[in-house]
């Protein structure tokens, strides 16, 4: 059995999540396929999707523009597992509020009942690393990398919070999708990446 994994490959860090994805196929010893993702068709046949970190306005835009938004919202939906990382939990969110702008108009999927707030701690030149720990998906030590990044003020009775950072929601998980606001893509660490293979294993499997 092998697994086909898409990277959306609109705007953002596409290429360090496929060598992110690849490496960590080869260390848990699954057969799989990273696949760039850019249209409905290619969404069809996925058993797991990354939506990486970017921009999400543009990624958002971009998707609606190519027919994507609705064919991702129904995968999802069905179970297909996603995680979204930093542009990527944003476009999952039911609401995005930008701490400088206030309300934006940037299509969501409006997967995870949370609410989020765009550049929570600041802009590209705040950008900082500092560890994170996410102990009920074992992982309890990771270095998280914060570009622009987002925070979640408050999540919904299904989203399990996964990872805090200064009082600040940095990962959350609803049953198949895994929402974080750092970029685990950046590091050597593929434990995250690898936790994500296997709940597309998983679900493949049953």
């Amino acid at each position: 059995m092998s697994l086909n994994v898409g990277i959306l490959s609109i705007q953002g860090d596409v290429q360090e999540n496929v060598l992110s994805t690849q490496t960590a196929l080869d260390e848990l010893g699954i057969d799989g396929n990273v696949i760039d993702v850019k249209t409905p068709e290619d969404v069809m046949n996925l058993d797991g999707l990354i939506l990486p970190g970017g921009e999400s306005t543009t990624i958002g835009q971009m998707s609606l523009v190519n027919g994507s938004m609705k064919i991702l919202k129904e995968k999802i939906e069905n179970g297909m597992p996603v995680l979204g990382i930093c542009a990527g939990m944003i476009m999952l969110s039911k609401t995005a509020n930008d701490r400088v702008v206030g309300k934006t108009n940037q299509p969501l999927l409006d997967i995870l009942d949370i609410k989020l707030e765009r550049n929570s701690f600041g802009r590209q030149r705040e950008s900082f690393e500092a560890d994170v720990s996410m102990e009920s998906i074992d992982i309890p030590n990771f270095n998280g990398i914060f570009i622009r990044a987002p925070s979640v003020s408050d999540v919904g009775s299904d989203v399990e919070v996964l990872s805090k950072f200064n009082g600040r929601i940095v990962a959350i998980k609803k049953d198949n999708v895994i929402g974080t606001a750092f970029h685990p893509e950046l590091t050597e660490d593929t434990s995250l990446h690898k936790y994500f293979l296997n709940l597309v294993n998983s679900s493949k499997s049953n």
